[in-house]
């Protein structure tokens, strides 16, 4: 029987991502380890044949800290769009996304304005049926019936309606049974 390998510590996962695809020993000390973590080897393949590991190491270096970790996920989204797209890179994702919202702007004026001219309809129609309701009204109120002017209109919620019982020639259809 063969010797069994020592369990591994508590929270040591193995070699981080940037280790394995170099094939060297991941230490404590390693740079890379929380920037590239061992469940992501692509991640870090496609940052290493866009920069290359010795500039992602120098650059992470020589910021802050407090840095870094944005600094990791910005070379590992440029390295993965100049994978998908070799000669814009994020370049070609922000133009995209540009024209996009470019397109969305001109349809939203298109939408505004389609409201606007439906609100501008809304009001002249309104004004329209006003006009003819006050017409009529002049009309029928100036036929009276013993010095009494009939009321053909029901006055209701700031909102005023035919009642046809006193137009002539109206005629009630009676409701539909269903």
């Amino acid at each position: 029987m063969g010797s069994a390998s020592p369990p591994p510590a508590a929270g040591v996962v193995g070699p981080c991502a940037a280790c394995k695809v170099l094939r060297r020993r991941c230490t404590d000390k390693c740079m890379l380890a929380p920037y590239f973590p061992p469940t992501d080897l692509r991640t870090f393949t496609n940052a290493h044949r866009v920069f290359g590991a010795g500039n992602i190491t120098k650059l992470l270096q020589e910021i802050p800290q407090w840095q870094r970790q944005d600094a990791a996920s910005s070379m590992a989204y440029e390295a993965n769009a100049r994978m998908r797209d070799p000669v814009y890179g994020c370049t070609g994702v922000v133009f995209q996304l540009q024209n996009q919202v470019s397109e969305l702007q001109a349809q939203l004026a298109r939408a505004q304005a389609a409201v606007a001219n439906l609100h501008a309809e809304n009001a002249n129609l309104t004004a329209l049926i006003c006009e003819r309701m006050s017409q009529a009204l002049q009309e029928t109120t100036a036929v009276t019936v013993d010095g009494i002017a009939p009321a053909p209109y029901v006055f209701q919620n700031d909102s005023f309606f035919l009642d046809g019982s006193s137009v002539p020639g109206y005629t009630r259809e009676p409701p539909l049974r269903t």
